[in-house]
């Protein structure tokens, strides 16, 4: 039975990974068979330069994508078939038993995956990022980041971790409903409190000021009968000179973003 598992393990793997490589370099080809030539419905507004810059990025992005597939594919099999999680369970196995020996055992797999994906995570932001003009943080920020996200994860990661386990113990063989459920509930609760308490830990956000942008955004809110908390700017730019928005939020917390950029 263990073989079989094993062997559906491998071609589902194989799957997923054929699959994505294919539409990877599918992705890849399209873009540079169009490099040289701006859609019509922007040749007014995007220069050939600007589009061959966001056709060679997006290239770059997705060539070193697969190289992030091929670490991540590796880490698994070595976590898996190469022994890694019976190693680690082992050693954990000494030290605790019960819901804090599972709690040993899925943090001591994600330092390993933090510490596989750093040195990809310096390439992206600090080389290809930097290649094309957009990096604008510095070493100092970007390791502030991962001490402040790493700090945030361990914060509501842990209780997370211990009511799931909780739930799988106690739950007989409906666990997977009860944490399922729970796992819904939480997602809605870090919809509500990610803007309003851990955003402003990484950006600074101020009211987007009146003018033109923001009274065309609020007659197209009006118009759709969306309410939202508010229209800010986030100083993005010290991080990166993309432009971007997004909304996030749930409830009452719903915003609306615009970089300064």
């Amino acid at each position: 039975m263990a073989n079989t598992f094993t062997y559906i393990f491998l071609a589902v793997l194989a799957l997923s990974i054929a699959t994505r490589s294919w539409l990877a370099w599918r992705h890849i080809r399209h873009v540079k068979a169009f490099r040289n030539e701006v859609p019509a419905e922007f040749a007014e507004r995007v220069s050939v330069a600007a589009h061959q810059k966001a056709a060679d990025y997006t290239v770059a992005k997705a060539r070193f994508g697969q190289l992030g597939l091929a670490v991540e594919t590796m880490l698994l099999l070595g976590l898996t078939l190469g022994g890694g999680l019976d190693a680690l369970a082992s050693l954990w196995q000494t030290h605790f038993a019960g819901m804090t020996f599972g709690l040993a055992l899925i943090f001591s797999v994600t330092v390993i995956s933090g510490i596989v994906d750093l040195p990809l995570a310096l390439w992206r932001q600090f080389v290809i990022e930097g290649r094309f003009g957009f990096n604008r943080m510095t070493p100092g920020l970007f390791f502030l980041d991962l001490l402040k996200s790493t700090l945030i994860g361990a914060l509501i990661g842990t209780p997370v971790i211990l009511a799931v386990l909780w739930l799988m113990g106690a739950m007989g063989n409906l666990w997977w409903l009860y944490v399922w459920l729970f796992w819904c509930s939480f997602n809605l609760v870090i919809l509500f409190a990610y803007p309003t308490w851990i955003a402003p830990l990484f950006n600074k956000f101020t009211p987007l000021e009146a003018g033109e942008t923001k009274a065309r955004v609020e007659a197209l809110l009006a118009r759709c009968g969306f309410s939202s908390g508010g229209l800010f700017v986030m100083d993005g730019s010290k991080r990166s000179a993309h432009g971007n928005a997004y909304f996030t939020g749930f409830g009452q917390s719903k915003r609306i973003v615009f970089f300064d950029t």
